[in-house]
C-alpha cells in the first residue's frame, strides 16, 4: 500500500505532518479530517519505484496543464501587476468552490489545482497559480492571499487566517460566499433602483442644453424682428442661451475640471472623510447609504465573532470593510473605547451612528452572551428596510423630477410663449 507524507493544522492551529499509508490520496485526507486535521499537503512516498514514478508523473501532470492556460503569463511576483484585476463576484465563487472542495476532503493544493484546470478568465488562473507558488514554498493560505492586495480585502485574509487556526476553513469560506453574495446584491439593488432617476436627470439636462444652443436662438431672431420690449424673463433666457452659445466650450472645461477636481479631492483621506459624512445626510439617498453601511457593519461582525474572531481585531478588521471612512472611524472609536475596558453598548451609543432600537439589541446580547446572533439579525432588519426603500425609491423620486420638469416647462413658456402671445393680439389689433 502506498505511503503518503501529509502536513496540515490541527484543531488549535498548529501544525501537524506524518506519513499515513492509505490507498490513495482522498482517503488520507478523509483519515486527517476524522482526526480533527485540515490537510495542507498530501505527498505519495511509496517505497517501490514504480509508485513513486507514478507520484512524480501525477504532480507534473496536473502542472502541466494548470501550466497550459497559464502560458501566456509569467509567473508574478506581485499580483499589483495584474492587467485586470479579478473583480469580487469571481473571489465569490472562488470561495464557494473551495468550500466545496475542502468539505469532500480534498487537499488545498489539489482543490486549488483542480479550479486552475476549470477555470477560464486569464486573470483567475494567474491568481490560482500565484496562489499555489505561494503554498509550494511553505506560506499558509492567508498569507499568500494576503500577497494579493487588489483581489483580497485584509477582512477576506482575516477569516482565513482565523479559519487556519481553528480547523474551520470550509466553514469560514462559506460564510464568506454569503457575505459577498450579500454585497453584491446590494450593489444591484441600489444601481438598479436609482437607473431611473438617473436616465431622467440626464434627459432633463440634454433637453435644456439643446433648447438654449437650438431652440432660444431662433426665437431670438424672431423678437428681433419685432422691435419689442420684452419681459424680464424672456431676457434673461436670452441671455443664459447667448451666454451658453458664446461659451459653451469654456463652460464644457469648467465642468470637466470640477469633476477632475473632485475626484482628486474625493481621493485624500480628509476629502473622503468629508464626502462620505456627507452622503450620510442627503435627502432620500443618505438614509439608504446609512443603513447599507451600517447592514454591512452588522453582518461583518457577525461573521467574524462567529468565527472566533476576538472583538478587538473583529472591529478593525470591520472598519476596513464598511466602505465609508466616516463611519469606519466611528468604529474604530468604538474599538479603542472597548481596548479601555468599556461595554459595546457604551461605546455603540457613544458613536451616535446606532438608532436606538439597534442599541436596544446591542444592549440584550450583551447581556446574554448573543451579541453575534443580534448582529446577524440587525443586519438583515436593515436589508429588510432596504429592499423597502430601494423598491419605493421611485415613487419618492417621481414627485421631485416631475416638478422640476415642470418648473422647467413654465420658464420656457413664460420667457418664449407668451411675448409671441402679446405680439400676436399686438398684430391683430392692428
Amino acid at each position: 500500500m502506498p505511503n503518503f507524507a501529509y502536513r496540515g493544522r490541527d484543531a488549535n492551529g498548529q501544525v501537524a505532518s506524518g506519513h499515513i499509508d492509505a490507498a490513495s490520496a482522498t482517503e488520507v485526507a478523509g483519515q486527517l479530517q476524522s482526526r480533527g486535521i485540515t490537510p495542507v499537503s498530501i505527498t505519495a512516498q511509496s517505497g517501490s519505484v514504480r509508485a513513486k514514478s507514478r507520484s512524480a508523473a501525477a504532480k507534473p501532470a496536473t502542472a502541466a496543464a494548470s501550466d497550459g492556460k497559464a502560458a501566456a503569463a509569467s509567473s508574478l511576483a506581485s499580483k499589483d501587476l495584474l492587467p485586470k484585476p479579478v473583480d469580487s463576484t469571481d473571489v465569490m465563487f472562488f470561495s464557494r468552490q473551495l468550500y466545496t472542495l475542502l468539505k469532500a476532503g480534498v487537499p488545498i493544493m489539489r482543490a486549488l489545482a483542480g479550479l486552475q484546470e476549470s477555470a477560464s478568465k486569464p486573470t483567475v488562473i494567474e491568481m490560482l497559480q500565484e496562489l499555489r507558488e505561494s503554498l509550494d514554498a511553505g506560506r499558509e493560505l492567508s498569507t499568500a492571499l494576503a500577497r494579493l492586495p487588489k483581489i483580497f480585502t485584509p477582512f477576506y485574509v482575516a477569516m482565513v487566517r482565523v479559519g487556519e487556526m481553528t480547523g474551520q476553513m470550509e466553514t469560514v469560506f462559506l460564510r464568506l460566499y454569503h457575505h459577498m453574495a450579500f454585497e453584491r446584491f446590494m450593489k444591484e439593488q441600489v444601481s438598479s433602483a436609482t437607473r431611473y432617476p438617473m436616465f431622467v436627470i440626464i434627459a432633463m439636462a440634454i433637453a435644456l442644453v439643446v433648447v438654449n444652443i437650438f431652440v432660444i436662438p431662433a426665437f431670438a431672431k424672431v423678437f428681433a424682428g419685432f422691435h419689442a420690449e420684452l419681459p424680464l424673463m424672456t431676457k434673461i433666457l436670452l441671455g443664459f442661451s447667448s451666454f451658453m452659445v458664446d461659451t459653451w466650450y469654456v463652460m464644457l472645461g469648467g465642468v470637466a475640471l470640477g469633476i477632475f477636481a473632485f475626484r482628486t479631492w474625493i481621493r485624500t483621506i480628509p476629502g473622503r472623510f468629508q464626502w462620505d459624512k456627507i452622503k450620510l445626510t442627503l435627502p432620500i439617498a443618505g438614509k439608504i447609504i446609512s443603513k447599507a453601511t451600517l447592514a454591512r457593519f452588522a453582518r461583518s461582525y457577525a461573521l467574524a465573532s462567529k468565527s472566533g474572531v476576538p472583538i478587538i481585531q473583529a472591529l478593525t478588521t470591520v472598519s476596513q470593510t464598511v466602505g465609508n471612512e466616516y463611519i469606519a472611524h466611528k468604529i474604530d472609536g468604538m474599538r479603542d473605547g472597548i481596548s479601555r475596558g468599556e461595554t459595546v453598548l457604551r461605546v455603540a451609543a457613544h458613536a451616535g451612528i446606532f438608532p436606538p432600537v439597534v442599541l436596544q439589541m446591542i444592549a440584550v446580547g450583551e447581556e446574554s452572551g448573543t451579541l453575534d446572533d443580534l448582529m446577524q439579525e440587525i443586519a438583515e432588519m436593515f436589508q429588510n428596510e432596504i429592499e423597502y426603500e430601494l423598491k419605493t425609491l421611485a415613487q419618492q423620486i417621481e414627485p421631485i423630477l416631475i416638478t422640476m420638469l415642470g418648473v422647467m416647462v413654465l420658464v420656457l413658456a413664460l420667457g418664449i410663449f407668451l411675448p409671441l402671445w402679446d405680439m400676436g393680439s399686438v398684430v391683430t389689433k392692428k
